[in-house]
């Protein structure tokens, strides 16, 4: 059996994080299964019927025999087996293995949970660091993702406007509109993750007195040019340590002499920054 440990929101552990485990099986034949097929194990042992037991984890009756088939020939034995006439007309059952398993499961979830239980205390002060644990299990498909602290919001009649502070320094602006500021919960000194596609952000090299509308210009030092098929990828380390990748082409990073080491602005405009929060 496998534990794998998340990190999820929760009124119980300041600052409202907490770990949770999963558990899955795996027999000699491979991983076969997780919590709802071992749910699904002890509901057919204490329901006797495929239907009920079905209906108790919430799988339709083809799901639920689906994964009996996959569970008996991925296991060393049969763990189901039906039961033919009867004064029920038949059904399902465990075997002893399955019965065996199923309490194994049990123990082993009972085991898991006084684990997590005793790390959840010895880790209850931890909030800051579990908080960004969290962050990093946010999937999209921005290529720039920079955590930080609300510094201020502008509220507009449709759109406000939210200014960012970021962790290590710097600071981006970003307009999203009055509904999303309030189902998101933002309020200044809150945190919240910004989120800007590689393709949005222009680079600038020796700007000089130039003047641009671009709200976002974010100085730094270009680490890496990665040159593709099409395009050029350019990481450009800004203040506090913050990265942001930006895509060219392959003619603008030429003329623009971007190399490592070179002085470079990252710009991008507000309306391009996504913010998200951590539920």
């Amino acid at each position: 059996m496998h534990g794998y440990v998340t990190v999820q929101p929760s009124d119980l552990t300041p600052p409202h994080m907490r770990i949770h485990s999963s558990l899955t099986v795996e027999a000699s034949g491979g991983m076969f299964g997780s919590r709802r097929w071992m749910e699904l194990l002890a509901a057919i042992g204490s329901e006797a019927s495929i239907a009920a037991a079905a209906r108790h984890v919430g799988l339709s009756y083809k799901a639920a025999w689906d994964a009996v088939d996959a569970m008996n020939n991925l296991a060393d034995a049969p763990l189901v087996e039906r039961v033919v006439g009867g004064k029920g007309g038949g059904g399902t059952r465990l075997t002893a293995d399955g019965e065996r398993l199923v309490a194994t499961w049990r123990e082993v979830e009972a085991q898991n949970a006084r684990f997590v239980d005793m790390l959840n205390e010895r880790i209850a002060h931890a909030g800051r660091d579990l908080d960004i644990i969290g962050r990093f299990a946010m999937l999209t498909s921005a290529r720039n993702h920079l955590a930080g602290r609300v510094a201020r919001i502008t509220p507009g009649a449709v759109n406000d406007e939210v200014e960012l502070e970021l962790n290590g320094g710097g600071r981006i602006v970003a307009i999203v509109t009055h509904e999303s500021t309030q189902h998101m919960g933002l309020v200044e000194g809150g945190q919240a993750i910004a989120l800007v596609k590689a393709s949005s952000v222009i680079v600038g090299t020796d700007l000089g007195g130039v003047r641009l509308s671009t709200r976002n210009q974010l100085p730094g030092t270009v680490t890496r040019v990665t040159p593709g098929a099409v395009n050029t990828e350019v990481t450009i380390e800004v203040e506090g340590g913050n990265s942001i990748a930006a895509i060219v082409t392959h003619t603008s990073a030429q003329r623009l002499q971007l190399a490592e080491g070179k002085p470079a602005t990252a710009l991008f405009k507000a309306s391009s920054v996504i913010l998200a929060v951590t539920a």
